[in-house]
């Protein structure tokens, strides 16, 4: 019983995903029709990123290049805003997830070690914020901007130009933020033991993730990317295959369902289209604080052209209520795991998160 409700709670948004599917089908009889609801090429390109990102986290690329900076850190400031600036920009490349899943446990170790524990909670909601603000500047940073670059078959400098602005002042109120902790002394130095990273396996990894890139810029077909993916890895490191995220993946079919049928019932249809349409920014937004913005954005896609409002309303959507972004949870999960209270997290990190949002849409309200 306690396996099934520790299931249900880590994967609420698939089972969610799912019921919608089912329901949907009651309404729209199941056919072959469902099979090209699926976007398979958005689906083979989410699974060969997260197999290439799990094989490299495995191999403790991240850590060691973390190590490296914590080792010249000598304040609590250049401690935090190291961690937040790891966050921020490696997002953009090897997703908020996987950030959040190398860094935050890092962390909070450091902070063990340094004696300041009590930081832990700012700091890790910080972090979960620049992760989930640093992914927004590039196509593959995360789910949702992965399928929408995509789908809309967007070009990659209209995709910058939608969403750098808002990534600018996100970093620029991070590092605001993170001059809040002061300047206390600290010391990090060789609290770590670096181990060797396996070089073969490594530049196995990057040619992979250049042709992973390349499939993402319609290079090279994303059928020969998975042909190759699916057998290199499993010869060379297929214990990587295990660690992929097939919740995720199962997620977006059911998504790609759902919305499919709602497509076909003229009456929700016509409705959503009237809502949505002229209205991307604050509707993604909306819906991201109840969904979350991955399924947010696909949801909302199927009802609208403007792919520039829709990515920046997902994105900011991320911003807010701990659902908003599937990867808030994964800090959540590891914050549980200490000594702190999760009501006076909850409190912290909603509160930044409004306050990022407010100035983000104040942003947008300047500028569209």
């Amino acid at each position: 019983m306690n396996k099934l409700v520790v299931f249900i709670k880590n994967e609420i948004v698939m089972l969610l995903s799912f019921v919608l599917a089912v329901a949907s089908a009651f309404f729209v009889t199941p056919s072959k029709e469902y099979i090209n609801y699926i976007d398979y090429r958005t689906l083979i390109l989410l699974f060969s990123l997260m197999t290439i990102m799990a094989g490299l986290n495995k191999l403790g690329v991240f850590k060691i290049l973390a190590e490296k900076l914590l080792g010249k850190v000598k304040t609590l400031f250049g401690l935090v805003l190291t961690f937040v600036l790891l966050c921020f920009f490696s997002s953009m490349i090897i997703t908020n997830d996987v950030s959040l899943i190398t860094f935050v446990p890092f962390t909070i170790v450091t902070f063990k070690m340094a004696g300041e524990s009590k930081k832990l909670i700012y700091t890790v909601t910080l972090e979960t914020v620049a992760a989930n603000l640093g992914s927004m500047l590039t196509p593959i940073g995360n789910p949702q901007n992965l399928y929408l670059f995509s789908a809309y078959n967007m070009n990659i400098l209209d995709f910058f130009k939608t969403i750098a602005t808002y990534a600018l002042l996100s970093l620029v109120l991070l590092i605001i933020a993170t001059f809040l902790v002061g300047t206390k002394k600290v010391s990090v130095s060789d609290t770590y033991i670096t181990e060797k990273i396996n070089v073969r396996i490594l530049c196995f990894y990057i040619l992979l993730f250049v042709l992973a890139l390349l499939s993402v810029f319609r290079v090279v077909h994303f059928i020969i990317l998975l042909a190759v993916i699916i057998v290199a890895v499993f010869i060379i490191d297929k214990k990587s295959l295990a660690k992929v995220d097939y919740s995720l993946l199962l997620t977006f079919v059911f998504l790609f369902i759902f919305i499919g049928n709602l497509g076909n019932i003229p009456g929700i249809s016509d409705f959503l289209h009237n809502v949505v349409e002229g209205n991307e920014v604050i509707t993604g937004v909306i819906t991201s604080q109840v969904f979350s913005n991955v399924p947010a954005a696909i949801l909302l896609s199927g009802f609208t052209n403007n792919a520039q409002m829709l990515l920046i309303g997902v994105n900011l959507g991320g911003l807010g209520t701990i659902i908003a972004s599937m990867a808030s949870l994964i800090s959540f999960k590891f914050i549980q795991k200490e000594n702190v209270k999760s009501s006076k997290y909850l409190l912290v990190f909603s509160v930044i998160n409004i306050v990022f949002l407010i100035l983000n849409l104040c942003l947008w309200l300047i500028i569209k």
